[in-house]
């Protein structure tokens, strides 16, 4: 994943081709993600030792996988815990992110293809023991229609948000800015929403994301900037833009692409209580919670939607 090998490289332009969110720069920083904070040695001796993973497991689950498809390989940490847990994996990838992590199996069972029997790549998803399937809220309800009697990880929808003070300094602007517009928005832990106290100036906020300007040059985010922002004109509705994001203030976490929430708030005590138990948010970036430009980058432990899905599948064996 990180050479330079030919093979590799036309398997990431060939994912780029068919899907144009894909572009390199976000690829290649899923890519790094996953080398720097998956497959490191010492932090996989280190899961491996947390949860007691046996050398084999002599009771062997079929896991049916589900992948998502809004970031590229979004899917590969489900696919790293059934492997690591000894099951064997059956994988029905997204369209819009299938050439990435087919290329990856079937490299690993070139190496070894013994791989070809943990791991199969299939359309249907039938006979399984358990299923961990990730989609829309939409999707969720045929996931749970038709995995809902097996033992199941079904997520749905997440979005993340940040609560800022007015204080932070540019650099920690900087950071938010990739929390925001790292992989288009599109991710469950890109921030989509920010919480500022009242009386917030929001002229060094969009400064700082000015480093994102190039999207404003991707057809697709600008197609998207455009009708959100033609909408908001139409309904005489106030905004702020610099060009390449528009924030509009809205109490819901959910913002369209190109388009970011705010709220201003008096207590942040209570900002805090109202999005605790909130199932929509996936993480908070903060000065107290996950630090400013960490949001995607999580560690081989930080689970979407809270789940632990080593723990799940150990209580298979």
């Amino acid at each position: 994943m990180q050479s330079a090998d030919e093979e590799w490289q036309q398997v990431k332009n060939k994912a780029y081709l068919e899907n144009r969110w894909f572009t390199p720069e976000f690829t290649e920083l899923s890519i790094n993600n996953i080398f720097q904070n998956y497959l490191q040695s010492d932090q996989l001796e280190q899961l491996i030792t947390l949860y007691q993973l046996p050398e084999k497991n002599n009771a062997s689950k079929k896991i049916g996988i589900v992948m998502a498809g809004n970031i590229p390989l979004v899917g590969f940490h489900d696919l790293l815990c059934v492997f690591l847990t000894g099951h064997c994996a059956m994988v029905k990838t997204s369209s819009k992110d299938q050439v990435l992590i087919q290329h990856l199996v079937k490299k690993l069972v070139d190496w070894n293809e013994q791989v070809e029997q943990l791991i199969v790549i299939s359309e249907m998803l039938r006979n399984c023991d358990a299923y961990i399937a990730t989609g829309s809220n939409n999707s969720s309800r045929y996931f749970e229609y038709y995995f809902g009697r097996y033992p199941s990880i079904i997520r749905k929808n997440r979005t993340s948000v940040a609560i800022l003070t007015g204080k932070e300094k540019r650099y920690e602007l900087d950071k938010l800015a990739d929390d925001v517009y790292q992989y288009f928005g599109l991710g469950c832990r890109n921030v989509t929403k920010i919480f500022v106290p009242k009386n917030y100036d929001f002229a060094p906020l969009l400064n700082a994301f000015k480093k994102y300007d190039h999207l404003a040059d991707h057809h697709k985010y600008k197609n998207n900037y455009d009708y959100n922002l033609a909408i908001l004109i139409l309904n005489n509705q106030y905004y702020m833009s610099n060009e390449s994001i528009i924030l509009v203030e809205n109490e819901s976490p959910f913002s369209p692409i190109a388009q970011l929430h705010y709220q201003y708030y008096s207590n942040e005590n209570e900002v805090r209580t109202s999005i605790k138990d909130d199932r929509n948010i996936q993480c908070i970036v903060s000065k107290k919670d996950i630090g400013f430009g960490g949001a995607q980058s999580p560690q081989v432990c930080d689970y979407a939607d809270g789940i632990d899905t080593i723990a799940f599948l150990k209580t298979l064996g």
